[in-house]
């Protein structure tokens, strides 16, 4: 019996992509027909486009083709994770469905899995980003490794573009995250990883789902889940800051008790300091905020994604979950 890889990709508004991705993944898997069956799961983040009346004609052309319609849009990172716990493959591999994460690499991917590896990364080497953008990168990456204290280093420049063996996958299904940081996620769970270099390709249809939020939610997800560094910054801050305040405030009243005519106190220097204060402050309620945030969606453990329909499956919804 032949082994299965399951492919998997969440879409949202990308009429102008699907059609060429299936076609560009039926390419590569063809020449793996011999060796292994797949299935390709495209999730649809309930588009407001032509995508979904797409998919339906591209599933019932090609069983291959597996479709999930979600009864609204749950994002680009539960949507993502959910497809990637739906695949019944013996490996994983994840996509964008615009294209920038190119399927000619599949043929790599299973290749470095039939090498041994467990867990497949592609890594950017070069992006057609902005030099602000790239920097921002890699300053990112650069300080997460800095204050990671999981043990295990995390990649730069990848975004979960890969393949995951079947066995790392149900360590996914265990640990029931509802709102993971991939890519962090499969670097501690410490399984052997090879990086597959990459130029990403610029977007040909429709507009990209990246903006700023996204791209916030996504760095402050990496903190949080792997270090409890900004944490304890917060509260050596706040010590260290309460003891320049102490010495200050001692060096002005001996100052002052010394040149009590001709030292004036002024506003200039109280309102600074009232400024600073307040804004290391609201800094510091931030940080906890993020953790507050992160603690309040593990308690609520609120579903991935909840499903309008199933094309081409035999099974529930959600079967593969757990």
């Amino acid at each position: 019996m032949k082994k299965k890889i399951s492919i998997v990709s969440s879409a949202y508004n990308e009429e102008g992509n699907v059609e060429l991705l299936c076609k560009q993944v039926q390419e590569q898997m063809s020449a793996w027909a011999d060796q292994y069956d797949y299935e390709q799961i495209i999730l649809d983040n309930a588009s407001t486009d032509g995508t979904l009346a797409k998919l339906r004609q591209l599933a019932t052309q090609d069983k291959h083709i597996k479709v999930i319609v979600n009864v609204r849009n749950f994002g680009h990172i539960r949507s993502p994770y959910y497809g990637m716990l739906q695949g019944t493959g013996d490996a994983v591999i994840y996509m964008a469905s615009d294209l920038q994460d190119p399927p000619a690499l599949i043929s790599e991917f299973i290749k470095q899995w039939q090498a041994g590896y467990k867990v497949v990364l592609a890594q950017k080497v070069h992006s057609r980003d902005g030099f602000l953008l790239r920097f921002m990168r890699k300053l990112y990456y650069y300080l997460l490794n800095l204050v990671n204290d999981t043990g295990a280093e995390l990649v730069p420049n990848c975004t979960g573009f890969g393949l995951f063996d079947k066995e790392v996958i149900d360590q996914m299904r265990r640990l029931e995250d509802p709102y993971p940081y991939v890519r962090g996620l499969v670097c501690e769970l410490g399984y052997p990883k090879v990086l597959v270099p990459f130029e990403q390709p610029s977007r040909k249809c429709g507009l990209t789902k990246n903006n700023f939020y996204t791209l916030y939610d996504n760095a402050m997800i990496g903190f949080t889940n792997h270090s409890k560094v900004p944490l304890r910054l917060a509260a050596l801050g706040g010590f260290a800051l309460s003891a320049v305040s102490f010495v200050l405030g001692c060096v002005y009243l001996v100052l002052k008790l010394l040149y009590w005519n001709s030292f004036p106190m002024g506003t200039a220097p109280i309102l600074l300091a009232v400024l600073f204060f307040a804004s290391v402050q609201l800094l510091f309620l931030g940080i906890l905020g993020e953790y507050i945030g992160a603690i309040l969606t593990q308690v609520l453990k609120r579903p991935l994604v909840v499903e309008k329909e199933r094309l081409n499956f035999d099974d529930k919804p959600g079967a593969h979950k757990k």
